[in-house]
């Protein structure tokens, strides 16, 4: 079973870094990066040339409020859209890294959508 784990986590490494090559983050339009583990999804806005976060949501926030993984990750992107029209931000990059768009991270980026960020 491990050896199933390891060649899927390759795999989404390997992808990754394929969509690292051509998309990057400035100010002006950050790169919007989702990392989901088991149990959270978290998401961050990145100026790639600063390095430096400029707004991030998770799921560990206090003040997400859904019953099921799918709609917390809607709630993480729009308020992660919130938090990003507050520090000026109204455009971004989707670096959905490696995950498949489906789920989790497509609720992540149409409830970013929803929120006013636009990808």
């Amino acid at each position: 079973m491990a050896k199933g784990k390891e060649k899927t986590r390759a795999r989404r490494k390997r992808i990754h870094k394929n969509i690292r090559q051509t998309i990057q983050g400035s100010s002006i339009r950050p790169r919007l990066s989702v990392y989901r583990s088991n149990k959270y999804i978290y998401a961050q806005l990145i100026d790639d040339w600063a390095g430096h976060t400029l707004a991030s949501a998770s799921t560990r926030d206090d003040n997400i409020d859904a019953e099921d993984p799918v709609g917390a990750s809607h709630e993480v992107g729009r308020i992660l859209a919130e938090r990003a029209k507050d520090a000026g931000i109204e455009r971004a990059v989707f670096d959905r890294s490696g995950y498949k768009y489906h789920g989790r991270v497509k609720a992540l980026a149409e409830g970013a959508r929803e929120g006013g960020l636009h990808l």
